[in-house]
């Protein structure tokens, strides 16, 4: 049996752009993606803490260093700059191995850069 489990996840980023204009997707700092091994072009899973909106789209790498989270097109609707995000990625896994899975876990600080 092949089950869906949680790969990665950047917890609490906080937005700092929101692009409505824009074709869609989610721009993320290269340190942050990274960090999460999470690659472009990959579907993530977004949470909003501030309004509680769940929804999905695709990462595009952002500037390395920047801090940058920028919901692109439609989804610019669901969060504010300034609103605390949780980004979750996926992966499919056979039973056995997915017991055995430890998923990646980044805790960025205030500004969206990597803890040391």
């Amino acid at each position: 049996m092949v089950i869906e489990i949680l790969k990665s996840k950047i917890h609490r980023v906080k937005i700092t752009q929101a692009e409505l204009n824009y074709v869609g997707s989610i721009t993320i700092d290269e340190d942050l993606i990274d960090a999460a091994n999470i690659i472009p072009n990959e579907k993530v899973q977004i949470v909003n803490n501030n309004n509680g909106a769940r929804f999905e789209t695709y990462v595009i790498k952002g500037e390395r260093g920047s801090g940058t989270v920028c919901l692109n097109g439609a989804t610019a609707r669901l969060a504010q700059v300034g609103d605390i995000v949780i980004i979750m990625s996926y992966t499919y896994l056979e039973m056995d191995e997915a017991r055995k899975y430890e998923p990646i876990l980044v805790f960025p600080d205030a500004d969206n850069k990597l803890l040391k």
